[in-house]
């Protein structure tokens, strides 16, 4: 922040301590790799590119559990095309059998009146996963369909019990990656998730959800969008997990890389840093993965220097 003009953030903001953002603003790649976070078993790994580790981590997983025939419970988001066509790349060419995979979601488009978008809707999250995952694996080693457990209208209700139920009580794994508002999954720093204390944060299920802006503004920004912009294009509601998913899960993996397609301007540099060396807070919905086991990798794109342009004439 400005030394000789200062302000207080937008008061429509959902994290307003401009203490932890100044801090975490001027934080170092030394002091974010050797940060202690209060969980020993929250680690943070700044590697080249975080997608790597999510598709080497997935295909390991599934890998052992053709391996040793033994069921994989897996959250996932979506959409992640590039990560998904090098995952089934690698599984059909191992010929490795998701057979014991069950699959959920973090969340999926919705429209004003709460209804889910089918897997026809051309930007369905769950339509992303089912083209460029499901489809493209080998016939012979994909699991049956009835594993793959879609958002729909009628169960959204009741996901986070069909998770725990397949699950035995929980997910495998969960895969997710920190939004623009501090977000994890469409669990918005919002109304829509209220409680008075973590405990009982950490207890919220499944539901249908208002996103707020910035989470609007972020999915226009995708390619599924135009990459444009184009806010009125994105469904105004989400059907989405809720923390107690997120508590549930026994391992979590958090990838960093986002921004515009193809640029070096990045939404997700400074709430990374929020999401990891500020507070473990419901305004930073996010924040809650540093109480439970897992691994944060974030992209060396993420972790550069966040500087403001010197004050001089492009011209010169």
């Amino acid at each position: 922040m400005s030394k000789c003009f200062k302000f207080q953030p937008a008061p429509w903001l959902p994290f307003r301590d401009t203490e932890v953002m100044d801090r975490v603003r001027s934080m170092t790649r030394e002091e974010m790799v050797n940060f202690k976070h209060e969980n020993p078993d929250f680690k943070v790994k700044i590697v080249y590119d975080s997608r790597f580790y999510f598709v080497t981590d997935l295909y390991n997983r599934i890998r052992m559990s053709d391996k040793e025939n033994k069921k994989l419970t897996v959250i996932l988001p979506n959409p992640c095309v590039a990560e998904y066509i090098s995952l089934t790349e690698v599984l059909n060419k191992y010929n490795v059998s998701c057979r014991n995979l069950h699959v959920f979601f973090m969340d999926e488009y919705a429209d004003e009146n709460n209804n889910v978008a089918p897997l026809t809707y051309i930007a369905s999250k769950g339509r992303s996963f089912k083209k460029y995952f499901y489809d493209r694996l080998k016939p012979e080693l994909r699991p049956p369909e009835n594993q793959i457990h879609y958002f729909t209208t009628e169960n959204v209700a009741n996901y986070s019990d069909m998770i725990e139920e397949c699950g035995e009580g929980g997910a495998d794994v969960m895969y997710s990656s920190v939004g623009w508002s501090g977000r994890i999954a469409t669990i918005e720093p919002s109304d829509d998730f209220k409680a008075d204390s973590i405990e009982e944060y950490v207890k919220l299920g499944s539901r249908v959800v208002t996103p707020l802006p910035e989470t609007i503004a972020e999915d226009s920004l995708m390619g599924i969008f135009g990459c444009s912009g184009d806010v009125a294009n994105v469904p105004p509601k989400a059907a989405t997990i809720g923390p107690r998913d997120v508590a549930n899960a026994r391992y979590h993996v958090e990838v960093q890389h986002r921004g515009p397609a193809a640029m070096e301007t990045s939404w997700q540099r400074l709430i990374s840093r929020i999401m990891l060396y500020g507070p473990v807070t419901m305004e930073v919905p996010a924040s809650i993965l540093r109480l439970y086991k897992g691994v944060c990798y974030v992209s060396e794109g993420i972790a550069k220097p966040i500087v403001l342009p010197p004050d001089k004439n492009p011209l010169e």
